[in-house]
Parts: structure tokens; C-alpha cells; sequence
């Protein structure tokens, strides 16, 4: 590569917010340094960890902030706030990127002025094999962002790049989410500029690995989204983007809460059986993925696992709607003019 070459192309910050990762850190940072687009920056934020990623970024001739934990929204203002580029690429340090990822994000945004943003999908591999929990966590993820491609309204600060000039735009994350933060941006962000998931940027991922932590994240995250349904009208995603389908939804929640029914009633249990049926016939396009990459018995169990991550959506959307209806702050919780700081609230940076 030559320097004149070089020189035309945009500066590009790699933004890694980081709390805890020791584990994938360095193959992260490895594959962020191994990328095949220059001039490049890295820019970690160590969100307060308690363990050896410090020390691991310390080896990369990243710029390194180090702050209290304020969470991953304020860790990647920070980072943009530090940074130089003029593309603004958010990657989670549990994120490994293939060596083109950013040099296609480049190529695509250079060819359309019009995207704001351009996110990737996550590999159908895992980054780390943990089991089961995970393999089936890593296929679906990798599916519907698959199935999602194209423009969205949902922005991905896990694997995604964003102009810089959007990006001040839209403003900074709101730093009082602690989670659902790129679901609000997105809304937010639909309002101004396009943007869209492309199945050439590609990353692999270390996903959750146990099935209660993956459960209770689902349930959590899950509330509060129905008040950003109802509140953004036209700005909120488009419910076929998001990763669980309202069909999938309901069949997978009237069938399992109608099984203690049937135990009483034993004339209610085609109920839930009728409605397995629906269940799987919704899903029968991923079921058919899960099948070809990983064969018949384990996509029996993912049918098992993704059956409780719809059911648990359809119990946190429902817990979500009746708090919408007796809790005005909970009305309240994604108004943006109101809580996101203009400037950072966080503590003192340790460059």
C-alpha cells in the first residue's frame, strides 16, 4: 500500500468500550490492528475492570482511557470524544473482525452518501465454543441480522460504523440506558439519516453462555422496549428487524402459559400443541439454518431454547404493557430531550 493511496482514504477510529473482556481483548485488539483499511486508530475505553484487560491493552499501541465504571453508553461517548476519525467504527471487545470489515464499511458508506451508519452481523461460528447455551445464542444472532439486511432502524454499536458528522448529529448515547441504548439510538438516529446492515461486515462473537444469564438479559432488555414502541411511532424499528417476531412471540407465549391450563383442563391441550405447531412453522426458515450447520438432534434443542427466549419476550412484553399503563415514568423512560447529557457526567480519564 502505497502512501499516496493512504493518504485519500478517511481516517477511521475503532471505538472498543471494555469492562471485564480479558478473555476476548486480545484477539479483539488483535483483529483491530490486522485490518486491511488504513489510516486507522484504536481507541479502548476500560469502563473500570476488575481484571487483566488493562494489562492486555497495555500491550497494543492503542489510545488506552481509563475511568470508573459509567457504563457502556458513556464509555462509547468517551471514546468518540478522544477520537479522530472521520468514521466512527463501535466495536464490543468480545468482537473479533474479519481483516476487510472496516475496509468494506468504508467502501459502502463512500458509495452512498445517504447512510449515516453501516452495522454488520456476527458470524454463525462463535469467537469462544462455551456450549450448547452459546451455539445456539451465536446461530440465531447471526440468522436474523442475516434475514434483517438492508435498511433498518436499528443501529448496532457492536459491529458498526457511523459518520462522525451523524453521529454529533444524532447526538451522544444516552448514557442513563444501561441497556436497549442502540435500540433508542437507532429511533433516534432513523430521524436524520439511513442506515443499514450489510452481510459483508462480518465479526465473531463470544456470546452468553449459560441459559439463566441468557434469560434474565431477555426479560430485562425487553420491558422497557415496549415503551420506545409505542412512544417513536414511525421512528421505531420495524418489529420484523428485531431478532424475536411477533408471531414466533405469541405462538411460543399462549403455548407454554396455556400447559398449566391444560393440566387442569385436559380439553384445552390441543391449545398449546396447536400452537408448538405455529411456533415452528414461523420459525421454519431458521430451523432449516439450524439444521444444515449444525444437524437434526441439536436443532431439537435449539427449538427447546428458543421457545423459552420467545416466551420470556412475550412475558416481558406483557409485564412492559401494564407497566405503561399504571407508570408514568415508565412512559417516560426513552425521552430523549430529557435525559441525554450534552456533555459526559463521568469522572476523571486515565489516558
Amino acid at each position: 500500500m502505497n502512501e499516496e493511496t493512504t493518504s485519500d482514504r478517511p481516517l477511521v477510529s475503532i471505538i472498543i468500550p471494555n469492562y471485564d473482556y480479558a478473555k476476548t481483548l486480545g484477539a479483539c485488539l488483535r483483529a483491530a490492528f490486522g485490518q486491511t483499511h488504513h489510516p486507522l486508530e484504536v481507541v479502548v475505553v476500560d469502563d473500570g475492570s476488575t481484571d487483566e484487560s488493562v494489562r492486555i491493552a497495555e500491550e497494543f499501541p492503542c489510545e488506552l482511557l481509563k475511568t470508573a465504571n459509567g457504563g457502556v453508553s458513556s464509555a462509547r461517548n468517551l471514546g468518540a470524544r478522544h477520537s479522530r476519525g472521520e468514521i466512527l467504527f463501535f466495536l464490543d471487545s468480545d468482537v473479533e473482525l474479519r481483516p476487510d470489515a472496516v475496509a468494506v464499511a468504508v467502501e459502502l458508506l463512500d458509495a452512498d452518501p445517504s447512510l449515516g451508519a453501516v452495522c454488520g452481523i456476527y458470524d454463525w461460528v462463535p469467537l469462544v465454543d462455551d456450549g450448547v447455551v452459546e451455539r445456539y445464542k451465536v446461530l440465531h444472532g447471526h440468522f436474523w441480522r442475516v434475514r434483517s439486511a438492508g435498511e433498518v432502524r436499528l443501529a448496532s454499536f457492536s459491529l458498526g460504523a457511523f459518520r462522525r458528522g451523524v453521529f454529533e448529529a444524532v447526538g451522544p448515547l444516552d448514557e442513563n440506558l444501561r441497556y436497549t441504548e442502540d435500540v433508542e439510538y437507532g429511533a433516534r438516529m432513523s430521524a436524520v439519516s439511513r442506515i443499514e446492515t450489510s452481510t459483508r461486515i462480518v465479526g465473531r462473537h463470544d456470546d452468553d453462555d449459560k441459559l439463566s444469564v441468557l434469560l434474565r438479559k431477555q426479560f430485562t432488555r425487553s420491558i422497557p422496549l415496549v415503551a420506545l414502541f409505542v412512544q417513536r411511532g414511525p421512528e421505531r424499528p420495524r418489529l420484523d428487524d428485531t431478532a424475536f417476531r411477533p408471531t414466533g412471540v405469541a405462538a411460543a407465549t399462549i403455548a407454554v402459559a396455556a400447559v398449566p391450563a391444560a393440566l387442569v383442563w385436559p380439553w384445552l391441550l390441543p391449545l398449546p400443541a396447536l400452537c408448538l405447531v405455529a411456533f415452528a412453522a414461523s420459525e421454519r426458515a431458521l430451523l432449516g439454518f439450524v439444521r444444515g450447520k449444525a444437524g437434526t438432534r441439536f436443532t431439537l434443542l435449539f427449538l427447546v431454547l428458543h421457545l423459552l427466549m420467545n416466551f420470556t419476550t412475550g412475558a416481558a412484553a406483557g409485564v412492559g404493557a401494564v407497566r405503561w399503563l399504571v407508570s408514568g415514568r415508565f412512559r417516560r423512560y426513552y425521552r430523549q430531550g430529557e435525559r441525554v447529557p450534552t456533555t459526559s457526567a463521568r469522572g476523571a480519564v486515565d489516558a
